[in-house]
């Protein structure tokens, strides 16, 4: 597993978010210059997250972004598959984005590399937002 900008921003977003919750519209300058993210790439993360009903937006001056769910119901697992697709260190023990690959010849470093993703999967899993803010 390796991140992209993509999900690393999109992670620094909605902890960002989510420590500012109840504090009205967050606007997408504000979030950018917090967390040190360009506004035209997070412009595009939040409207994916929105889209996926992560965020609710406003438009508008007083517009900006909102946490849907509270920080305790979002694994980091669901926002790294969103932007980056699987955990697993090869798509050839993937559970949700399996394809093959030549590691598959060998069975011992399948087995290790499934449970590498397994170790990963449940942490991500079982980490939330609310957990690392």
């Amino acid at each position: 597993m390796k991140l992209t900008a993509k999900s690393e921003y999109a992670l620094l977003a909605l902890i960002y978010l989510a420590r500012h919750q109840g504090e009205g519209w967050i606007p997408v300058q504000q979030i950018a210059t917090a967390q040190g993210i360009p506004p035209r790439f997070l412009e595009q993360i939040l409207l994916i997250l929105t889209r996926q009903h992560y965020l609710k937006s406003a438009k508008g001056k007083q517009g900006g972004f909102q946490l849907i769910r509270p920080p305790d119901q979002i694994p980091l697992a669901n926002i790294i598959r969103l932007f980056d697709g699987a955990l697993a260190p090869t798509e050839s023990v993937s559970i949700y984005f399996y394809d093959s690959t030549p590691v598959e010849r060998e069975k011992k470093l399948l087995a290790l590399f499934r449970e590498i993703r397994d170790w990963i999967a449940n942490k991500m899993e079982t980490t939330t937002l609310a957990d690392v803010l």
